[in-house]
């Protein structure tokens, strides 16, 4: 439980924002549509054409991606993970989960309505 002195009030339930990165707009769809339809998230935003400038193997990588915002109740965060480990082409896909500290209490609710909270 969370108690927000800005707001006053008292977050019963955990959310997050999970970032994750896609090579292609195709890919990025696929998985934003899948969470979706599977009740994982309860929404998906897609920024197109991100520029990332990474290390990898020993070189210095620029790559067009596509960028996933997925709100979700943080206790759907290890299926999500499973989910697009399986589903992911690179060998170790980006998936970092942010954790919402505050949000309109309406908004919050539709997320949890929106998605099978797993167990």
């Amino acid at each position: 439980m969370f108690y927000s002195i800005f707001t006053k009030s008292i977050m019963t339930k955990a959310y997050q924002v999970i970032l994750c990165t896609f090579p292609n707009m195709d890919l990025a769809r696929q998985c934003a549509q899948s969470l979706v339809e599977k009740k994982l998230a309860a929404c998906v935003n897609i920024l197109p054409a991100i520029t990332s400038v990474y290390a990898w193997e020993g070189q210095i990588e620029t790559a067009q991606e596509q960028l996933l915002l997925i709100k979700i109740p943080a206790e759907n965060y290890v299926f999500i993970e499973d989910f697009i480990k399986q589903n992911h082409p690179y060998d170790v896909p980006e998936i970092i989960a942010l954790p919402i500290e505050r949000g309109l209490p309406d908004y919050l609710q539709w997320i949890t309505n929106s998605c099978h909270v797993m167990p």
